[in-house]
């Protein structure tokens, strides 16, 4: 008779271990590890998504998230990166203010050893990843609405504003040569005010209404962040000129923005949507803490949707109170 021998819980381990594979090793293998973000500022939909969402998920891998906040502030945000070199995270992911203030930072990031991941807005330092929004392309996209309600055969006067935000910053630099593509085919459209209103919703708002004032057949405004274009949205509505001057923007796709469309501030809505970002995020940085060094920058590009009213549904856009549950 053969006798039966039953396996110890270390063999049972052991084959569950086998079984899992590669996702378990790797698992494993971040356990223990630190990720630091350093964002722009805490308190609006982009950054406290990517808070909320990436968080989450590399907390449940047993990862410490770390988060300093420059609350807008250039100078703060130096010096937390600053810190976080001495501490030395395993990855630290950050959204630039700008193209040129953390350079240098992000560098000497990579040279510690530390993996830095720039969010959404790129540097003028390539480190081991991007993952973010393709700002050329929405800017293309944003145009071409525009020139397809004011430009050739639509009887308008062709006359568009561009509200910018911060010039410096890489989201409007490379939004701005992606309008500059489609408006340089549609000698039509005439740019009438280009102006920065440095992400700040009433700078917009003041920018947008001295444009209609001045320019009362005004047919269109090309706003670079939703956040900021509640501010030009506002100043069409008062004006009366809602639903005759188009109004595009672009964000992340949180429900504010959706709202937005829905009650008719915003005309079309350019999209990167957070929750996507986020999950690629947090695949960069998985393979970042258990692969080698990556050979050339790695660049994860989040396809632009468009939104409005449509193409709108109720699923168009996440809701920051149901992912911080």
């Amino acid at each position: 008779m053969t006798r039966m021998i039953k396996p110890t819980l270390f063999a049972t381990a052991l084959l569950s271990a086998a079984l899992a594979g590669p996702a378990f090793a790797q698992d494993a293998a971040l356990k223990g590890k630190t990720v630091a973000f350093v964002p722009t500022s805490l308190g609006y939909d982009l950054t406290d998504g990517w808070n909320a969402m990436v968080g989450k998920q590399l907390q449940a891998l047993g990862i410490k998230w770390v988060v300093r906040d420059p609350n807008w502030s250039t100078d703060a945000g130096a010096q937390a990166i600053t810190a976080l070199i001495s501490e030395k995270p395993d990855v630290l992911l950050v959204q630039n203010p700008d193209i040129q203030s953390y350079a240098r930072l992000l560098k000497r990031a990579e040279d510690a050893g530390i993996r830095v991941v720039q969010v959404n807005m790129r540097s003028a330092a390539n480190t081991s990843a991007f993952v973010g929004a393709d700002w050329v392309g929405i800017g293309e996209t944003m145009a071409k609405a525009v020139v397809a309600k004011c430009g050739k055969g639509t009887g308008k006067s062709g006359k568009v504003s561009i509200v910018q935000g911060v010039l410096t910053a890489a989201a409007s630099t490379f939004q701005m040569k992606g309008v500059e593509n489609v408006l340089a085919k549609s000698p039509e459209i005439k740019v009438v005010s280009k102006q920065a209103a440095d992400w700040d919703a009433s700078k917009a708002r003041a920018v947008t209404d001295t444009t209609l004032k001045q320019n009362p057949d005004l047919c269109g405004v090309i706003g670079f962040w939703d956040g900021q274009d509640t501010g030009a949205a506002a100043a069409i509505r008062e004006a009366k000129r809602q639903g005759d001057v188009f109004l595009v923007t672009n964000g992340g796709a949180a429900m504010t923005g959706c709202n937005n469309v829905g009650n008719g501030n915003f005309s079309a809505y350019m999209t990167y949507n957070v929750k996507q970002q986020s999950d690629e995020i947090v695949a960069v940085v998985k393979d970042l803490l258990t692969k080698p060094k990556p050979a050339a920058m790695v660049n994860k590009v989040t396809p632009v949707t468009v939104i409005d009213k449509a193409s709108l549904r109720p699923d168009s856009c996440w809701n920051l109170a149901d992912v911080r549950k």
